[in-house]
């Protein structure tokens, strides 16, 4: 074990009397050391519960003969960072994340780690760490949100945002906003929907690396506490048989957790995330897998904001295991994978049954046959761009219009408010990339803006930035190369006709090549000069979208 070059023999007493000074006892030192990695905040929503888990986690570890010792990870909260300067603060914790929490376990010497996550980039950022370190680990998240209710309906953080929109554009009023304000979110937990953070939890559990029922038990349940603490046993067995996770999180993990992506219908984040910790795992991993799977894969969930069902729902339902059972039946499941149970995933949902066949529709009656997400390429993205599919409507899925260009989010937002914003259009938000923005900004308040004016289903947005788990409608993110590198998306200009076609994979801009070529030499890619700490490190070291704005790539 790790603490034997730390804790034990006359050359480390000095060690043992630093801890000693936390107050613990020689039998605690003679145990297995476990980190607990909290999340827990008090700005974050879906993290506000963290300290119950951890408490539990530990609790757990306790019973199974580990001494737990819990240390903090960091999380921006995607939903107050959204629409302003914060957002480009949001991607770039996830190296954060991923570099303090390495630099925590190597300085202090455990044995294995339980990652306490529960939002967006906390996830993903937890999973490289792990896979960098290579200790055994295991994940419990804090769990969804319960959906809110407005005159009856069920309702998430995207209704929230649309209901901006439909203010602005004079459908509701000043008491029908303050009732979605004060209703839409009812509990702690991530946002209610099958937005980023419940994506990565319940792609973490298909990967092996949590529980059942991680990606769905909601926060506010009993049974997430019970979670936690088996979760917190379960460590002491990872440990003793030195099941790691890179032992986990193989190719034929990758491959089911894309599978469950596309039957999912997970945030487009996922194409950012997953490929990052593919790349710590030495994973070979790109986005062109996504439309080999997604033609196999049939998609059998449309959870908010794609349809009416919420992450409650999907657990009542069955959760991921019914999913995963469903899929299995067309032998789309690597079922030999090994997991954090210490089975694999075929006997981990031998057992599994789908008890709501609206919420997971069985493989006879999917939404479509093809996945959630699918990567669209053409003049404009030739290293690829990426669209929710399943959150666009069947009258968008093949589509041509102008292009209004916009150099930010809040040039284009300005647009949408003052009503100046058509039917038909194509919306092209620029330099907003991972080294552009830099960050990589989500574009959550546009997207709803626009489907709260009525327009989603008539208006196509397009931006080398990101959106959030939480958008619907024709919203295509990613576009690689990014403006600030040059790719073509910087010489679009407002007019120029722009031709969509999802089922076919395919995005162009109908432009000849020799005025692109003219607008090119006439046409300068703007710089941003005023970056400093951080984002300015950040902006000169990060990859493309396409593998995923990696800083570390293998």
């Amino acid at each position: 074990m790790i603490k034997d070059t730390i804790v034990d023999g006359f050359g480390n007493a000095p060690h043992r009397s630093l801890y000693h000074a936390l107050g613990l006892t020689k039998e605690e030192l003679s145990r297995p050391l476990i980190a607990v990695v909290s999340s827990y905040n008090e700005i974050v929503p879906g993290h506000m519960n963290l300290d119950k888990i951890t408490e539990a986690v530990k609790l757990g570890v306790a019973m199974a003969g580990g001494t737990p010792i819990v240390f903090p990870a960091i999380a921006v909260c995607d939903g107050i960072a959204m629409g302003h300067t914060g957002m480009k603060y949001s991607l770039v914790t996830r190296d954060l994340i991923a570099d303090s929490t390495e630099s925590m376990v190597l300085a202090h010497g455990f044995d294995g780690m339980v990652m306490i996550p529960n939002c967006d980039k906390n996830v993903p950022g937890l999973l490289m760490a792990s896979a960098r370190l290579n200790i055994p680990t295991i994940f419990v998240s804090g769990g969804p949100m319960l959906a809110g209710r407005v005159e009856g309906k069920k309702t998430s953080l995207s209704s929230m945002f649309e209901a901006v929109g439909a203010y602005s554009a004079g459908k509701i009023d000043d008491d029908k906003l303050r009732e979605f304000e004060e209703k839409t979110c009812p509990t702690c937990g991530s946002c209610s929907g099958m937005y980023t953070a419940n994506s990565m939890n319940c792609l973490t559990e298909v990967l092996g690396m949590g529980l059942g029922g991680n990606g769905t038990i909601p926060a506010v349940y009993s049974a997430r506490i019970e979670l936690a603490k088996h979760a917190g046993m379960q460590i002491m067995e990872l440990v003793r048989k030195n099941i790691r996770p890179l032992d986990i999180m193989t190719k034929d993990a990758f491959h089911n957790a894309l599978t469950a992506d596309m039957a999912l219908g997970c945030s487009t984040n996922s194409m950012l995330h997953l490929p990052a910790i593919a790349n710590e795992c030495g994973v070979e991993f790109n986005l062109d897998m996504a439309n080999e799977i997604s033609e196999n894969t049939p998609n059998l969930c449309h959870l908010a904001p794609a349809g009416r069902t919420y992450m409650e729902d999907l657990n009542e339902a069955g959760g991921v295991y019914a999913v995963l059972k469903e899929l299995d039946k067309l032998g789309l499941i690597k079922t030999n994978a090994l997991t954090c149970t210490g089975k694999t995933v075929g006997e981990n949902i031998k057992n599994a049954v789908n008890l709501d066949s609206d919420t997971i529709r069985t493989i006879d009656n999917p939404y479509s046959k093809t996945g959630g997400i699918a990567v669209l390429r053409g003049n404009l993205a030739p290293d690829g761009c990426v669209v929710k599919r399943a959150a666009v409507a069947e009258e968008m899925l093949v589509h041509k219009g102008p292009a209004r260009v916009f150099n930010s989010e809040e040039e284009c937002i300005k647009e949408i408010y003052a009503g100046n914003i058509s039917s038909g259009d194509v919306i092209v938000i620029r330099y907003e990339g991972p080294a552009g923005g830099p960050g990589m900004r989500e574009m959550l308040s546009p997207t709803s803006a626009i489907a709260g004016i009525g327009l989603d289903k008539e208006v196509a947005l397009i931006t080398d930035g990101r959106f959030s788990g939480a958008t619907r409608g024709a919203s295509i993110g990613h576009v690689s190369p990014e403006a600030a590198k040059g790719g073509l998306i910087a010489y679009v200009q407002d007019g120029d006709m722009i031709s969509i076609n999802i089922p076919e994979y395919k995005i162009e801009l109908l432009v000849s090549d020799t005025e692109i070529e003219n607008r090119k030499n006439e046409m300068p890619i703007l710089k941003k000069d005023n970056l400093s700490g951080y984002l300015k490190r950040y902006s000169q070291m990060v990859s493309s979208a396409d593998k995923g704005a990696i800083i570390n790539i293998k």
